[in-house]
């Protein structure tokens, strides 16, 4: 597959299936939700990102580090269910973009992307991680954690990681990487806290 996916492949997924990859009842997704967490840098974030927040099941655990998170999704039917998953928390926002082409224009202490790079070609992961880059507030950490079995994706788990982490060397370092049989997680840090 070439090019990353359009919104329209999402949309039909939700729309097809509300939950299609079984985030709020596979016990494989609570554990990593569980590493995913135990893999922050700090107890508290002033002001976090959360891309492709889907149906909210991790941006409620976010939720519950963070004073601000924006979480953003190209697909309405998911924001739909995320925004009523994480109502018991108002400072979460809840935003329809398509990234990196809609990167919203703030800067955050912790971004999170989780599960989605891979549905990025080469081109927008390197652009993606060069918005990370700028919008990240000085001593910030980026959490990247992804499937690394096979896809049908533009790239692989792996791929899309190491792309990512190579295309924001001179900013960021990665100070946490943890390989489990099915997933990876990289933490990286500002440069600024070695």
């Amino acid at each position: 597959m070439t090019g990353s996916l359009p919104a329209a492949y999402f949309e039909a997924l939700y729309t097809s299936d509300p939950d299609p990859w079984r985030f709020a009842s596979s016990e494989y997704e609570r554990a990593k939700y569980q590493q995913t967490i135990a893999s922050l840098s700090r107890q508290r974030y002033a002001s976090a990102l959360e891309v492709g927040c889907s149906i909210g099941v991790l941006t409620g655990l976010l939720a519950e580090r963070c004073d601000r998170l924006l979480a953003v999704d190209v697909a309405a039917a998911a924001l739909a269910q995320a925004r009523q998953a994480c109502a018991a928390f108002p400072w979460v926002r809840f935003t329809q973009a398509s990234i990196p082409g809609e990167w919203p224009g703030e800067t955050f202490d912790l971004i999170v992307l989780s599960e989605v790079l891979y549905y990025l070609d080469r081109e927008d992961i390197g652009r993606t991680a060069a918005l990370a880059c700028r919008s990240l507030r000085p001593g910030g950490t980026v959490l990247l954690v992804h499937w690394t079995g096979p896809t049908n994706y533009p790239m692989s788990g792996d791929a899309a990681a190491e792309t990512f982490i190579a295309a924001c060397t001179a900013r960021f370092a990665p100070l946490a990487h943890v390989k489990h049989p099915c997933y990876r997680l990289d933490r990286l840090n500002d440069l600024a806290l070695r």
